[in-house]
């Protein structure tokens, strides 16, 4: 009898020795292998806002392009996936945005307006942003491993963006336009025009996919928008010219002969040589600055493979 007791006990304790063992196998193959991956981006980055665009009324996002503008940005990115449906992504990407009103089509519509406007800008952009990666149709899937899977996302995220707007002069040489405060940013003449900071956060949303050609390389594309809360990334918004005596007022002699000279270029035929709100309308405060990316996507999930990582999850937890 105390034979066969023991016999017991010790066919409990194997069991409750294997099952804690593979319990234990479980949960590190599905948290401790390819949950970090490491990329990088190339693509063109694009400017919807004031200056330029095309035909008519101007529009926002694909409507007002100036494709002939377009600049490439570049970017790095580390995800972290903390399960296989959902990543975290930090990134930090460098990119150039530019407009110019020249580049509007003369069809002899309202574009007319921005062709005698003739104002433009150029500026570099310096991004950080944290978002979050989202897999659909993971749910979906019908064999383990990730070699030979296409992968569509949706992304959003918050970040932070650094601009500085630039005009070129009459020399050719390029001027920064902020601390000119072109639009009376301020002056006291025009309280209603604050002074912009330089640095601003913005929200991100998109989408994208990946396809794997292996357990641990992919390439994708994704298209990135973001929402802006300034309208000064051209340095254009207010709808008046200011008053070229309020340069002379609160900039330096050698400031205000450049923002003389910057300040109005416009080609309009004007009963007078000053440009008066009544005949000219310099921007439009109605609407913010945007912009957005088309991004070339590689990247590598880093750890070693492991196609079992999908058969032996926890039931409890997927």
């Amino acid at each position: 009898m105390r034979t066969h007791v023991h016999s017991v006990r010790l066919s409990v304790l194997v069991c409750l020795f294997a099952f804690f063992s593979l319990q234990t196998r479980s949960q590190s193959i599905s948290t401790g292998d390819r949950k970090l991956e490491l990329g990088l981006g190339l693509g063109p980055m694009f400017f919807v806002g004031d200056l330029g665009g095309s035909a008519g009324v101007g529009k926002t996002f694909i409507k007002d392009l100036d494709l002939p503008l377009t600049k490439f940005c570049k970017g790095l990115y580390i995800t972290y996936s903390p399960v296989e449906f959902i990543s975290i992504r930090v990134a930090a990407n460098l990119g150039y945005l530019e407009g110019d009103d020249a580049e509007a089509p003369a069809k002899g519509g309202p574009e007319m307006d921005r062709l005698e406007r003739n104002l433009h800008f150029k500026t570099k952009i310096s991004e950080v942003y944290a978002a979050v990666e989202i897999y659909p149709t993971y749910f979906l899937e019908q064999y383990d491993g990730l070699k030979g899977k296409l992968r569509p996302y949706l992304l959003g995220g918050v970040g932070m963006f650094h601009f500085n707007p630039q005009v070129r002069d009459a020399d050719g040489t390029w001027v920064k336009t902020h601390p000119l405060s072109l639009e009376g940013q301020g002056f006291a003449a025009y309280p209603d025009s604050k002074p912009y900071k330089l640095t601003q956060k913005n929200l991100l949303a998109g989408i994208g996919f990946k396809y794997y050609f292996s357990e641990n390389f992919y390439s994708g594309f994704e298209i990135l928008h973001r929402k802006l809360f300034t309208d000064y990334v051209d340095d254009v918004s207010h709808d008046r010219y200011i008053d070229p005596i309020n340069f002379d007022q609160n900039l330096s002699a050698a400031d205000a002969l450049i923002a003389r000279r910057i300040y109005y270029r416009g080609t309009y035929t004007f009963p007078t040589t000053r440009p008066y709100e009544e005949y000219a309308q310099r921007g439009d405060p109605k609407q913010n600055d945007a912009y957005f990316s088309s991004i070339l996507r590689l990247g590598w999930r880093m750890g070693k493979s492991d196609a079992r990582s999908k058969q032996l999850r926890c039931p409890v937890f997927y």
